[in-house]
């Protein structure tokens, strides 16, 4: 019998249990993530060898020729199996940490960066972080153990279909997220956001499509899935060390082998590059850390000496001519580089805490700027308490290059589409959650405003409203969207009459009471 989506879900959680309650879910997902990993090249491995020994007549040479050609190389001690066999070794950790480093050098075109980063080289398996040496190797053995349970037979011969892996992964990514509360917010973006994200800014066949900010890659995939065909390609990078390999190994898992994931601060250092230029792209799509203080300027102190490694002011792609953002606040930072990597014809979506539709100074030039470019298309307000770690609500800015392309051609308009669809959700125990109505409601809205088919005014009362350049001007380019969509609930309107009646009512039964206490105390003193 084949091995389901569920089989595999409940088995890896269970796996999970190893760490429950002595580690930290944000230290342990890397673990237990990066063994699923490993027993999934070792699984194919075998699934591969097998088919080979079969084809050549249990030739075995000949099976290990063809297998140097293979999607992974997996040397004999980085294999699951040695590491099982293994799991009663006192330096099971170790053993562990030089299967990975061997496993990254028998595969280096794969799984090291530009940079000569590997990707297994922000996670050790000896880590006084899992135990003292007697603990850790009892956690080591029981997550071995768990690993080679039936329903963890990973081999592609063996599952119900080839995307198992992938939504393994993609499960345990956001039940850690779950479980690790405000830092979870590094790594992880609600799967339903994901999805309306990525509807919104849907890419066509050939679509060179970005997340500058891309965690564990989850956005960055489902914008890919989006676009109905093979024909894309996908490209981010990632500040932390461990969420980087993460997203490359989910790249891996999801079948997506050649997308490139760097590693490294967006802002200071963008890696994502043709030449001395940035790379252009059809689709970028982000959620940023919200609001991230000292995202700027770099100051290196030695002794008397300042140098100043990076400045904003004079960034050398140019990427805040419209203005730098307050160094407190790096929303609009990163909403600038997604602008200046599209094509002429690119559309970025990203989310951001509501601070950005309103705060002014040089945030409320930029904004501004955006909407006299003719740059933004959509603001979308959506419900509180979507996102781990943190209960505020945020909202989806949608940026299309390509209006002010049509504008000079004659053909598009300058409106802006404001929805809010912060009433909009289901509640659940922890988190709030957008059903598929709630999306599709969003979604369908959209498109019929990039169609052209909605004037400016209410399009759905207290819903969605078009506003147009000069009513956005009139509001000094604040965009919050209350002054758009009028979400005033009017009270209901009070009978006078009817009320005074009740009081009227209320004080003879008062009254009537009044005198039956007053009987009871007069028996009592008698």
């Amino acid at each position: 019998m084949k091995i389901t989506q569920k089989d595999i879900n409940d088995a890896v959680w269970k796996a999970c249990d190893t760490f429950r309650g002595s580690i930290d879910p944000s230290v342990y997902k890397d673990y237990v993530l990066t063994m699923l990993f490993l027993k999934y090249l070792s699984d194919v491995h075998d699934d591969k060898m097998e088919g080979y020994l079969a084809k050549y007549n249990g030739d075995v040479e000949r099976a290990k020729r063809a297998m140097q050609h293979e999607r992974f190389i997996v040397p004999e001690h980085s294999h699951f199996k040695f590491l099982y066999d293994s799991r009663n070794e006192a330096n099971i950790g170790e053993l562990i940490n030089i299967a990975l480093t061997d496993l990254e050098e028998a595969n280096r075109e794969k799984l090291y960066s530009e940079d000569g980063a590997g990707i297994f080289q922000n996670i050790d398996f000896n880590s006084s972080k899992l135990g003292e040496p007697k603990d850790k190797n009892t956690r080591l053995k029981t997550l071995l153990i768990d690993f080679k349970s039936d329903k963890l037979d990973l081999r592609p011969s063996h599952l119900e279909g080839n995307d198992i892996i992938g939504g393994a992964y993609e499960y345990l990514i956001s039940n850690f997220a779950s479980d690790a509360g405000k830092k979870a917010g590094e790594f992880y973006t609600p799967s339903e956001v994901s999805t309306l994200l990525a509807k919104l800014t849907q890419s066509k066949p050939g679509s060179r499509i970005c997340d500058p900010t891309c965690g564990s890659g989850s956005l960055l995939i489902k914008a890919g899935q989006e676009v109905g065909s093979d024909n894309f390609s996908l490209y981010g990078q990632e500040a932390n060390g461990s969420t980087w390999a993460l997203a490359v190994m989910n790249m891996f898992l999801h079948g997506f082998d050649n997308a490139t994931i760097r590693w490294g601060d967006t802002i200071r250092n963008p890696k994502l590059k043709e030449g001395d230029t940035l790379m252009k792209f059809d689709t970028v799509v982000a959620n940023p850390p919200f609001s991230l203080d000292k995202w700027g300027k770099v100051e290196d102190k030695d002794g008397e000496k300042t140098t100043v490694s990076y400045d904003p002011e004079s960034d050398k792609y140019n990427r805040f001519w419209r203005g730098v953002p307050p160094k407190s606040k790096g929303d609009w930072a990163f909403i600038s580089h997604m602008i200046e990597t599209l094509n002429e014809h690119g559309k970025a979506g990203v989310v951001v805490p509501h601070g950005v539709l309103f705060r002014g100074s040089s945030e409320g030039k930029i904004r501004q700027k955006t909407v006299e470019e003719n740059l933004l298309e959509a603001v979308i307000g959506l419900p509180a308490n979507l996102f781990f770690g943190t209960g505020i609500p945020a909202a989806i800015l949608v940026f299309n290059k390509a209006r002010s392309l049509s504008v000079v051609e004659g053909k598009g308009g300058k409106n802006v589409l404001f929805i809010d669809a912060s009433k909009h959700y289901e509640s659940a125990k922890n988190q709030n959650k957008l059903r598929e109505s709630d999306i599709e409601h969003i979604v369908t809205t959209y498109r019929d405003f990039a169609a052209g088919k909605l004037q400016p005014g209410v399009v759905e009362d207290k819903y969605s409203y078009v506003a147009t350049p000069a009513e956005i001007q009139e509001n000094d380019y604040n965009l919050n969207i209350p002054r758009y969509v009028d979400t005033f609930e009017e009270e209901a309107e009070v009978d006078i009459a009817k009320v005074q009646k009740e009081i009227e009512q209320l004080e003879g039964e008062l009254k009537d009471v009044q005198t039956e206490i007053d009987k009871y105390i007069k028996s009592l003193g008698a």
